[in-house]
């Protein structure tokens, strides 16, 4: 008698430890599984934020064209590539149009300034393709 009950102590207690442990990796799946959803989201959001920031870079070098050139905004074509790691800007207007190209270049680089200023991110100027070409 005593030997029955001494082997259902230990298949009672083995059902439990191992039903715990069953519960203790269904927890273990479920917090991963959550800091994975977190982290999807958090890079969905970065990338988000990348594409509206070039974006709002994009408005500003325009807008910015337009202001100091007095070109039609109809007239200029703006290209925005990349990442803020790595950026690559392309700008095409008339060649009938008397502009320079250096002072193109100058609005750009100005422009991506004050949109880094305003953002408060980081965009290095040597990771900063500009293109310049007349149609």
């Amino acid at each position: 008698m005593i030997k029955k009950a001494i082997i259902s102590g230990v298949v009672f207690s083995s059902i439990l430890l191992v039903g715990c442990n069953g519960e203790k990796e269904e927890l273990t799946e479920l917090v991963v599984s959550d800091s994975e959803e977190e982290a999807v989201d958090a890079s969905t959001n970065e990338e988000n934020d990348e594409i509206n920031l070039l974006s709002e870079l994009q408005i500003e070098i325009l807008a910015a064209i337009t202001e100091e050139t007095e070109i039609d905004h109809e007239a200029i074509a703006i290209m925005l590539g990349g990442n803020l790691k790595e950026m690559s800007i392309s700008v095409s207007f008339p060649k009938d149009l008397k502009v320079d190209d250096t002072e193109i270049q100058q609005i750009i680089e100005d422009s991506i300034q004050r949109v880094s200023e305003t953002e408060n991110v980081a965009i290095k100027e040597e990771n900063v393709s500009i293109t310049i070409e007349k149609y």
